[in-house]
């Protein structure tokens, strides 16, 4: 079984090179680099399984990094911040990062993070063994499409159309929004879609479900997910 092929963009000595040796130590193979240029050429060059940026390296942010990266590509990205900061948090989930973490980090949270990630990466692709069979909405037996107004959501190809168009979601989006197509009109709360699309088994930040709806809304329509005060969303069927 191949390597999982990590990029790692930080541009502190110290930390790059003790993570790197604590992801070389469990298993995965790892490209460390100190800018964010130098990360762009070597996403390029290597097309790593996932992606983890700092935000603040110099030569390009890992914010615009994780933008570009997104422009070329669907690899999951996490974002490392040494602040909790919200618009550190935004920012980087809005670029199109999947996850982040706040430094300083514990090696085996981010190991388990990176794992979690890349589990919910061959969910959505259709690849893992936990993909939720959806069960809501108008469906063609044969072909497996759901219908939900003008949005088509094909569960076995793992595609989705709006208007007949494709529409290019992340797996982690993908992932959400087959979440909500398992359970049409049935409200969702923030925790257990944390619990379900990102596979955390603690509490996590709500604020990644909160942006990861926007940026669903954006692509589907903003008045398919509908915000539920108090609750959480829910799809309208």
């Amino acid at each position: 079984m191949a390597e999982t092929h990590v990029l790692f963009v930080e541009d502190d000595d110290v930390i790059r090179e003790a993570t790197q040796l604590a992801l070389e130590r469990v298993g995965f193979a790892v490209t460390a680099v100190p800018d964010g240029l130098q990360g762009l050429e070597a996403f390029r060059a290597d097309l790593p399984d996932i992606a983890l940026l700092d935000v603040m390296v110099p030569g390009l942010d890992g914010v615009s990094l994780c933008r570009r990266i997104r422009d070329e590509s669907t690899v999951p990205v996490i974002m490392l911040s040494a602040r909790a900061d919200a618009i550190d948090v935004v920012l980087g989930l809005e670029a199109g990062a999947d996850d982040y973490v706040t430094k300083p980090f514990d090696g085996a949270v981010l190991v388990a993070r990176i794992r979690a990630v890349l589990r919910r990466f061959g969910h959505a692709t259709g690849t893992g063994p936990g993909t939720p069979a959806a069960t809501g909405g108008a469906q063609d037996e044969a072909s497996g499409v759901l219908v939900f107004g003008d949005v088509e959501i094909d569960t076995e190809g793992m595609e989705v159309r709006r208007e007949g168009a494709h529409v290019g979601l992340t797996p982690t989006e993908m992932r959400l929004l087959l979440e909500f197509s398992a359970a049409p009109g049935t409200v969702l709360s923030r925790d257990k879609l944390l619990e379900r699309v990102w596979d955390y088994g603690w509490g996590g930040d709500t604020r990644v479900v909160d942006v990861h709806v926007q940026r669903l809304r954006t692509k589907i329509g903003q008045d398919r997910i509908e915000t539920v005060r108090g609750f959480g969303y829910k799809l309208r069927a």
